[in-house]
């Protein structure tokens, strides 16, 4: 059944967990600065569309679902986005591998869309309006469509979007979501079928894949004690190299991304955390950081508050609290 809703967050653990919608696991990194977003999501007969705006620099690894086959794109322009370790301009798409996982990075706000429509989908409605069965590639790809293709392709894309947001009945009307369903997918298609591909080449490829290694390694080990050696053992090159990829991918050092992460996790952990049984030092030592003083004045530093603000904060109440403004 037709779906559709719009959100404005000011925290952004409630934002990352907002992505649902779309499925996607989303883990964000933010680079300090005032947070911001507002997201529109609508869910048609067959297509799934998340139109997220940003007003913070950051840093995302996003994991898409399997059953699904995305396309993304900057949604008007702005500020560009490094997608994959690829600087993306108006007007170019990435056509997302299935299950792909990838980094993407704003210096600053930015505005970016996600379409996302079954595999078989997919399959079938490229044999039927281009003569050919498309499929997702094994690896993502840039691509440049023709500019009046990519043109229409935003222009339908942001009229659901505004249609979400404004006038969520009229785009549950079952005609209505129809008609917008079926412009979009020939738009997408005709963008498919007549484009050029900026390619990334093995050395990117093989970067990217460097950057997913040190992201498994952090799953498994952000609590423990992990020195720059361990981390080049652990992701398979040297520290050179490793270096090279956070600084292409994240446009920070690795240690520093490992700071922000460990900050990240303390974060959520005070949140969630029954403040009468728990301390900030106990969080602190579970999130790797050895010395509490160190810890608290890197809270403090990056988020504007120090960890037992966060810990004693009333649950739903202060700046950590998101604002809904969901119509659907």
């Amino acid at each position: 059944m037709p779906g559709s809703g719009t959100s404005t967050f000011i925290d952004p653990d409630d934002y990352q967990a907002s992505l649902d919608r779309v499925p996607l696991d989303l883990l964000l990194v933010t680079l300090r600065g005032e947070f911001k977003a507002w997201v529109t999501s609508a869910r048609l007969n067959h297509l799934y569309l998340l139109r997220s705006e940003e007003d913070f620099p950051r840093i995302a690894y996003v994991s898409l679902s399997p059953a699904l086959v995305f396309v993304g794109f900057p949604a008007r322009s702005s500020p560009s986005i490094v997608w994959g370790g690829v600087e993306l301009h108006p007007g170019e798409i990435v056509l997302h591998s299935r299950a792909e996982r990838f980094h993407q990075r704003a210096a600053g706000p930015c505005n970016w869309g996600l379409i996302g429509l079954a595999a078989a989908q997919f399959e079938r409605y490229s044999e039927t309006l281009t003569g050919k069965t498309l499929t997702a590639p094994a690896a993502g790809r840039v691509m440049w469509p023709a500019a009046r293709n990519s043109a229409r392709l935003l222009r339908l894309f942001t009229q659901a979007c505004r249609l979400a947001q404004t006038r969520p009945k009229i785009l549950g009307h079952p005609e209505v979501a129809r008609g917008l369903e079926q412009g979009i997918i020939h738009a997408l298609m005709t963008c498919l079928q007549t484009t050029r591909i900026k390619c990334s080449g093995p050395t990117k490829q093989h970067h990217q894949r460097v950057l997913i290694r040190l992201e498994d390694v952090l799953a498994k080990r952000l609590g423990g004690r992990l020195r720059m050696s361990e981390l080049c053992a652990l992701t398979g090159v040297n520290e050179r190299t490793l270096r090279s990829c956070c600084a292409e991918f994240l446009g920070i050092s690795p240690s520093r991304y490992v700071l922000l992460r460990r900050l990240k996790q303390a974060r959520t952990a005070l949140r969630d955390a029954d403040r009468a049984t728990v301390s900030v030092g106990e969080i602190a030592r579970a999130c790797g950081f050895g010395e509490l003083g160190r810890f608290v004045r890197a809270y403090k530093t990056f988020f504007g508050e120090t960890p037992l603000t966060t810990l004693h904060r009333i649950p739903g109440s202060g700046p950590t609290s998101p604002i809904f403004t969901d119509p659907a």
